[in-house]
């Protein structure tokens, strides 16, 4: 029997909430306790929405990820491993 690892991610409706408690004054342990969640991945969670925020409001874009591989069909991997 497998077992999952790490924590399990937050939707964009939990963070909402976590970020919209922690404006009207709420502790990151007590949202940590609230939502069962370690209390770094609150702290970092809320970090990480404040610098998106920064850095919105400074003109700057988001910060570039890398895009998904280009489908492939069968006929072209066979093509691609001869």
């Amino acid at each position: 029997m497998h077992r999952r690892k790490g924590t399990r991610n937050a939707s964009a409706e939990i963070i909402q909430e976590i970020m919209a408690k922690h404006e009207l004054g709420a502790t990151r342990k007590e949202l940590a306790e609230e939502y069962g969640m370690p209390f770094k991945t609150i702290k970092s969670m809320i970090w990480r929405e404040n610098r998106k925020a920064r850095q919105q409001a400074e003109g700057l874009e988001p910060t570039k990820t890398r895009g998904r591989k280009p489908a492939v069909t069968l006929a072209e991997y066979k093509y691609e491993n001869k």
